[in-house]
């Protein structure tokens, strides 16, 4: 850090286990993923490159170096899973990982339905290949996952290799564990976390009060997603206390 500060809360350091920033790259440029790793790379653990974004964007090999060059793993949103899926291109998806040098991969079945069994045999095959990321809940607004489910789904993706089972909550923070109006579903998460690791949850917590709900309630160290580029240095000082909705949780009263 730039100074010293006392009182401070002791954030883990890259290559972190738990307290990751997992930001969302919905289409930057080459020299706009520049900008962003020169000021933020130390505080960010991995990057999605949202949905389908990898397959139209033009520059993506020189991007994916940008990302490597700060040793930041990269992997292609979940949605781009599904669609090689429901085309039966599961192999090709392999093959597409290996090409561009992924080697962190989603597994989601937020777009499609997947039997669960099926679900947890592609994470399986998937870790021969790579780290696993799978995501649990829909979304489909109108699709309500009750909490012994979730923790269900959540501990068998996880002994199917999963590193890490990613909340649902779109890029928009409105579904999943997440009602309509972004507000947390706050029964549901606590219910989660009293039968699966907070160390094994990525939460998807795109807006502030989100995130600032997940820091009370974790601290420092909770894993967070779907954070905007712009947003990981703001991200950064809430968590250790240096924003105003923060401010006076680590002081010694």
């Amino acid at each position: 850090m730039n100074f010293n500060l006392t009182q401070m809360p002791e954030r883990t350091e890259r290559p972190r286990q738990n307290g990751i920033t997992m930001v969302m790259d919905k289409g930057l440029s080459v020299q706009e993923a520049k900008n962003f790793m020169s000021v933020s790379y130390p505080h960010v653990d991995v990057v999605k490159l949202g949905f389908g974004t990898s397959y139209v964007t033009p520059t993506l090999r020189e991007k994916l170096e940008v990302y490597r060059s700060y040793d930041v793993p990269v992997y292609f949103g979940g949605t781009l899973f599904e669609a090689f899926l429901v085309r039966n291109q599961f192999e090709d998806y392999i093959n597409v990982c290996k090409e561009f040098g992924i080697s962190y991969m989603e597994v989601s079945d937020g777009s499609i339905s997947i039997p669960h069994a099926e679900k947890c045999g592609y994470i399986e095959k998937l870790t021969k290949y790579g780290t696993v990321l799978s995501e649990v809940g829909s979304k489909d607004a109108a699709h309500i996952i009750p909490p012994y489910k979730w923790i269900e789904l959540m501990r068998a993706e996880l002994e199917a290799g999963s590193t890490y089972v990613i909340a649902e909550a779109r890029e928009a923070g409105n579904v999943g564990i997440y009602r309509g109006s972004g507000e947390v579903r706050e029964g549901l998460v606590q219910e989660i976390l009293t039968q699966i690791p907070e160390q094994k949850i990525l939460w998807e917590a795109p807006q502030k009060a989100q995130q600032l709900y997940f820091l009370e309630l974790i601290g420092c160290n909770v894993n967070l997603g779907n954070i905007a580029p712009s947003e990981v240095i703001a991200l950064e000082t809430m968590r250790i206390g240096l924003r105003g909705d923060t401010f006076e949780l680590y002081l010694n009263k």
